[in-house]
């Protein structure tokens, strides 16, 4: 249990420090929920991390990081909602991104990974429900390989 609480504290590290960096996550408020969302190369985290999370770490590979924030109550707390979503490169080609829940005391995260070539443009439409609202966030990403 040390462990995960170990890890769970070196990915709040490295997602604030993603979140400072070149790589600044974006954010779209729609209805009662603030969207945080970004797409990074899956290099930017270290091994240790990858390893914990069951990400695999390549250059040819990104991780989505999606939170949801409740902007009708005070402080906007972390809000649980059912997410899914697909990307779609320039060719037409769909992947279906398939997110895993990540609860870090009150802090949740949505994690995807997704496989990308070099100069590829990617757009994203991920559908967010917390069973009262749906809303479709959509983003585009160019990924370049380091």
């Amino acid at each position: 249990m040390k462990l995960k609480k170990l890890w769970l504290a070196a990915i709040t590290l490295m997602l604030a420090f993603i979140k400072t960096t070149a790589h600044a996550e974006n954010m779209k408020s729609m209805g009662s929920m603030d969207i945080h969302y970004m797409a990074i190369g899956a290099t930017f985290l270290t091994p240790k991390v990858a390893l914990a999370y069951g990400i695999q770490r390549s250059k040819y590979n990104a991780l989505i990081n999606i939170s949801v924030l409740d902007n009708t109550k005070e402080g906007k707390p972390a809000k649980s909602v059912g997410i899914s979503g697909t990307a779609q490169n320039l060719t037409g080609q769909f992947k279906r991104l398939d997110f895993e829940e990540v609860r870090e005391g009150n802090a949740i995260y949505y994690l995807a990974q997704i496989n990308y070539r070099d100069k590829e443009k990617i757009k994203f439409e991920i559908d967010i429900t917390d069973g009262k609202e749906r809303h479709t966030l959509q983003f585009n990403q160019t990924f370049y390989v380091d």
